[in-house]
């Protein structure tokens, strides 16, 4: 695959003489995914140290460490020069990945590695690369005596990939009395490209899908392996998670998701685009919409989302099995609720199957555009590619955003990487990675863009 020179490129801008804030980039972006901040590895802390080092050297002194569930978030706050009228701005990351086995992946997860012009490790997309890239940001600023006119404050979170309490905490008790006029959040955003270099555009986040979690649960007497009974808990099981495989969520439409779609029904010609056009006129339109999620890279974008992501079962290998369970992950349309979703899960299950949910999700409102965000992030775009388009998206999955939403703080999306649909999406999978000139755009996209927002 060869991909044009504006994908592949970069060259370094200097704003000291001292310091190459590409390399100095790279030097973060490294230790950030060579540090295993995986729950399981438990060195958030360590990173969080590391960064906290860099800041003081700089002179960003205001750093807050929040100790919380085994983990660690922070704070730094950068104050305006001066008297201000205009309300704060919050950046959003978490430094928190999810779990990568080394028998898994072709080389360590955990070991950064440059090669074939892609950056490869665990966190390399999401989103160690967008951490880097605020965190630079600030740093870069800094070093050229840039004055804000408005509070920055960064918000970094250790557990995002495993219940996001860090960011329910930080919007109700540790940042409350803030009132950040928006949040920029580095954990979306960002364009596609196609294998031939053809754009897909660059995505604004602008709302989320709630994220809930379900248990079907099936109990049974059970007894003796010799003796089968006609009623058996994991088969029963097994049976309502055949249902719920082919079941579809009706499709819909919201506002984001209208003007998404209305943005890449124009550069898609072929059968997805007729696809995305007939769902336009008619969201109701079952054939559009599964045409439309059958592409890899809108999967998620018409319906609510439900899919097993665990099973255990009770039980020795001579006993018929007391209980089967399995765990159900949602992701919820936001105009839907977590309620609408279990009647319909019940529904699908059956008698006999057990269907609750875990805990109560967030019911996040969809963030209104703002036009200085909008042009600010639409100016970091195009001064790296000119004219493609740039438009609202509804993220199929859940970030740190929501439960500043919910607290009624608008949220967007806005990081600037880039890559190649669908080889490199591979965000929570195997062999993760990020093309290198994607990263070294982002960190100027960001400097450019926080500049422009705080002059």
């Amino acid at each position: 695959m060869v991909l044009s020179a504006s994908l592949t490129s970069g060259s370094p801008v200097l704003s000291s003489p001292s310091i190459n804030w590409r390399d100095k980039g790279r030097e973060i972006f490294a230790e950030a995914v060579a540090t295993p901040t995986a729950r399981d590895r438990g060195a958030t802390p360590q990173l969080v140290a590391s960064l906290r080092k860099r800041f003081v050297e700089a002179g960003l002194n205001e750093i807050t460490v929040q100790d919380y569930d085994g983990t660690q978030a922070m704070i730094i706050r950068w104050p305006a020069t001066g008297a201000t009228t205009r309300k704060p701005i919050l950046l959003l990351g978490h430094l928190d990945v999810v779990a990568a086995r080394r028998e898994d992946w072709q080389r360590d997860p955990f070991v950064f590695e440059e090669r074939d012009g892609y950056f490869y490790g665990r966190g390399t997309l999401d989103m160690k690369s967008g951490v880097t890239a605020m965190v630079t940001t600030l740093l870069r600023l800094k070093s050229e005596g840039f004055k804000p006119r408005r509070d920055i404050v960064l918000l970094l979170t250790g557990d995002e990939e495993i219940g996001a309490n860090g960011s329910r905490l930080a919007a109700s008790k540790w940042l409350a009395d803030l009132h950040p006029e928006f949040a920029l959040n580095a954990d979306m955003g960002g364009g596609l490209f196609d294998n031939s270099g053809k754009s897909l555009g660059f995505r604004i986040q602008t709302s989320e899908k709630l994220f809930q979690n379900f248990t079907l649960t099936v109990r049974n007497p059970g007894g003796h392996s010799s003796r089968p009974r006609a009623d058996n808990a994991i088969y029963d099981l097994a049976e309502a998670l055949t249902r719920l495989k082919a079941h579809r969520f009706s499709p819909m439409l919201n506002a984001t998701t209208r003007a998404y779609f209305s943005a890449r029904q124009q550069q898609e010609s072929g059968p997805l685009g007729d696809a995305m056009r007939r769902f336009l006129a008619n969201p109701a339109n079952l054939e559009a919409a599964d045409q439309i999620e059958a592409s890899p890279s809108e999967i998620g974008m018409t319906r609510t989302t439900c899919v097993v992501t665990k099973m255990l079962a009770d039980g020795a290998n001579n006993a018929l099995p007391q209980l089967a369970q399995a765990n159900v992950n949602c992701r919820i349309m936001p105009e839907s609720s977590s309620d609408a979703v279990l009647t319909e899960l019940r529904a699908i299950a059956g008698p006999g199957v057990t269907v609750a949910a875990m805990y109560p999700p967030y019911a996040a409102e969809t963030s209104p555009e703002h036009k200085a965000v909008f042009e600010a992030y639409t100016h970091a775009v195009h001064k790296r590619h000119p004219g493609v388009a740039v438009f609202p998206y509804m993220s199929p999955g859940a970030t740190d955003g929501t439960a500043f939403r919910t607290a009624g703080v608008p949220v967007y999306g806005v990081d600037g990487i880039w890559i190649v649909s669908p080889e490199d999406e591979r965000a929570h999978g195997v062999n993760e990675r990020l093309p290198v000139g994607a990263f070294y755009e982002d960190l100027d996209h960001w400097y450019d863009m926080v500049k422009e927002l705080t002059k």
